[in-house]
């Protein structure tokens, strides 16, 4: 069963199980581009996995979507309502998967984390044609080779 079936369908019981999924899906890729990654113990830091470039490390928190508005997708980044938002102390980047399209975007904590409230929930494309100074965010789509300059 691909990936599509499985959030169509309704596997996950959970966003927290769908999460741990996204998670998942992250390591795998990650490893399959040649990345060493770490995974912290339990869930009290701001990020879910770290990427090990020797004396550097680069921390990612991973989000994911199915959420369809119009042509795109919007992804919330926000942490849960209990918790402070995210300051680029805590990580360098955020990887953002569009379930439905298969598609990961590596967007910089930086240009998400400035002050703007609409950037903290960010509309990704993937299934659209670039338009010049249309999309905020392709640049980032599949911009896996970005993380290492994190």
């Amino acid at each position: 069963m691909g990936r599509r079936e499985i959030d169509r369908l309704g596997i996950f019981r959970t966003y927290k199980e769908r999460g741990e999924w996204v998670e998942a899906q992250f390591i795998a890729e990650a490893l399959r581009r040649g990345y060493s990654v770490l995974k912290p113990w339990g869930d009290s830091r701001a990020f879910d996995v770290a990427l090990n470039f020797g004396s550097r490390l680069v921390r990612v928190q991973v989000k994911s979507t199915t959420f369809r508005v119009g042509t795109g997708y919007r992804c919330e980044i926000e942490p849960n309502r209990m918790s402070d938002p995210y300051t680029l102390k805590q990580l360098e980047f955020f990887a953002a998967y569009v379930i439905p399209q298969e598609t990961w975007y590596l967007i910089p904590a930086r240009v998400l984390l400035n002050g703007d409230h609409l950037k903290r929930g960010p509309m990704l494309f993937p299934m659209q044609p670039l338009k010049i100074n249309r999309y905020l965010y392709e640049e980032y789509r599949e911009a896996w080779e970005g993380l290492r300059s994190g």
